[in-house]
């Protein structure tokens, strides 16, 4: 009998991240305390970048894309955004980066927890993503367990299981 395997990804589904930002959009637009506050949220490139006339109401809507972003079951994890920066015409700017992909060093990290777990599971590295292989399928269950518990601060996800 072939090893059962399956990957960890660090993947965003854009069309969640999509949707997420048409309803913060759509809700800074209509709040009364975002009136006449020049906020604004919107892509620009592969980034999502918040425009605002003041640093709190810059925040404020990156506080409203959070929301939105949970409640289309899009991790946190996965958002890096910056500090408010001013920004041309007396505007403060939020850029938000998605990270997709295991860095290398966190791939490792993620290997050698595999291994010091004394489980019968192997992880190898592929790319961007961790393929873990083993006779049984207890033993990937033990793996995806162990996985979570030390996630190293990545939105991890685990696809492909044979």
């Amino acid at each position: 009998m072939a090893d059962a395997s399956f990957d960890v990804v660090v993947k965003v589904d854009r069309q969640e991240l999509d949707n997420a930002l048409n309803q913060a959009k759509r809700e800074i637009g209509q709040r009364f305390d975002f009136k006449n506050t020049g906020t604004d949220i919107d892509w620009s490139g592969d980034e999502v970048v918040i425009v605002s006339k003041t640093e709190q109401r810059a925040q404020a809507a990156l506080e409203v894309f959070k929301e939105k972003l949970v409640r289309r079951s899009v991790s946190l994890k996965a958002l890096e955004a910056s500090e408010p920066k001013p920004a041309a015409a007396a505007t403060y700017r939020i850029e938000c980066r998605f990270v997709e992909g295991i860095p290398e060093d966190k791939g490792k990290a993620l290997a050698k927890t595999i291994r010091q777990s004394k489980l019968k599971v192997q992880a190898q590295i592929q790319g961007d993503q961790l393929r873990v292989t083993g006779k049984t399928r207890d033993e990937l269950q033990r793996a995806i367990a162990l996985l979570k518990e030390n996630d190293q601060g990545l939105a991890l996800q685990f696809t492909n299981r044979r």
